[in-house]
């Protein structure tokens, strides 16, 4: 795995770098300096989308952990963006540590079960947001040949995967396979363990789904609103290099962008893809390939800044865990 993190970041960084040559440097640096001081509302809007991704991830949360505070869920939430951008575990080591943090209050079952839930619906509301919007693509740009069917083949897989995750957790089987292997001997105590920590986990996640749809309907809506924050920063971003409101082709830029993104899920950082995506999104939407690629630098800044900021939060997390914990008593 070590290995395919290197050549991936290899790759992404060879690609990356024949992105700025093949278009130009001067161009790009040159569109960069035309942004200038619009950088810092690009990069802060972002600060919007997060607070109601917040909300949306706390709307899962078990009883006990939606009792913290507001900002402490929002500390918990940035410190997994930042473990899931700078590490390569592909989203799941910000994933884990979110349901480390919670853990402080209430049982480790109903942290686990707070995240997996919270992925589901993220997952939910972008397959949502983008396959809506590609209807308002298809009337709007005309795509490339090909391209239609991709996208339509990765919603319908999309679509099944997540179909399949809401069902296991609706039934609790999440657990199934460890539980079948582990009622046949194998693995041993560990796996003895695992089961029953997952079968915890299972039966919290079944409670949440037939006693809280509405919650869930709800962690969904705010994610899409989260959405509508990145369409526009895209818009702020066209009208700060063309002193045009361009909403138009803001949405078809995030939406296919959203899509592509999904390619480098893998990729630490998804250096390279992730500014290429973004080339290919404005060009299919009539824009300028250098502006494009100043897009996705501005994003790269911007996800950066909010990476260091969530590390910051982290930090603050874990002392604060040290200052709380009890202090074990030792006989004279």
């Amino acid at each position: 795995m070590k290995k395919f993190h290197v050549i991936s970041i290899a790759m992404g960084a060879a690609l990356l770098v024949w992105l700025v040559v093949r278009i130009g440097p001067l161009a790009l640096w040159h569109q960069l300096g035309v942004l200038g001081w619009w950088l810092a509302p690009l990069i802060l809007i972002q600060a919007g989308a997060d607070l109601l991704h917040t909300l949306a991830w706390r709307r899962c949360l078990a009883r006990d952990h939606q009792r913290f505070s507001f900002g402490r869920i929002y500390q918990i939430y940035m410190a997994g963006f930042a473990l899931n951008y700078l590490t390569p575990t592909a989203q799941m080591g910000g994933e884990v540590t979110r349901g480390t943090l919670l853990t402080s209050r209430g049982s480790g079952s109903d942290a686990a079960s707070g995240v997996i839930i919270g992925k589901l619906s993220e997952a939910i509301a972008l397959l949502l947001f983008v396959s809506v919007g590609s209807l308002f693509i298809l009337s709007a740009a005309e795509l490339p040949h090909g391209l239609f069917p991709a996208l339509a083949a990765g919603s319908i897989l999309m679509g099944g995967g997540i179909a399949a995750f809401l069902l296991l957790q609706r039934f609790g089987k999440l657990g199934s396979l460890v539980r079948w292997l582990s009622e046949r001997n194998v693995g041993g105590q560990a796996l003895v363990r695992l089961a029953e920590n997952l079968s915890k986990v299972d039966a919290r996640m079944m409670r949440f789904h037939r006693e809280r749809p509405w919650d869930l309907l709800a962690s969904i809506g705010w994610h899409m609103a989260g959405s509508v924050v990145g369409i526009l920063q895209a818009a702020l971003f066209l009208y700060a290099l063309t002193g045009r409101p361009m909403l138009t082709q803001a949405c078809g830029v995030w939406l296919l962008s959203s899509w592509f993104n999904l390619l480098a899920f893998a990729v630490p950082l998804g250096i390279g893809i992730h500014e290429g995506g973004r080339v290919l999104a404005f060009r299919i939407m009539g824009l300028d390939a250098v502006m494009g690629l100043t897009y996705g630098i501005t994003l790269r800044l911007e996800q950066i800044f909010w990476a260091l900021f969530g590390l910051g939060t982290y930090a603050l997390l874990m002392n604060d865990q040290r200052r709380t914990r009890p202090v074990p008593l030792h006989p004279e």
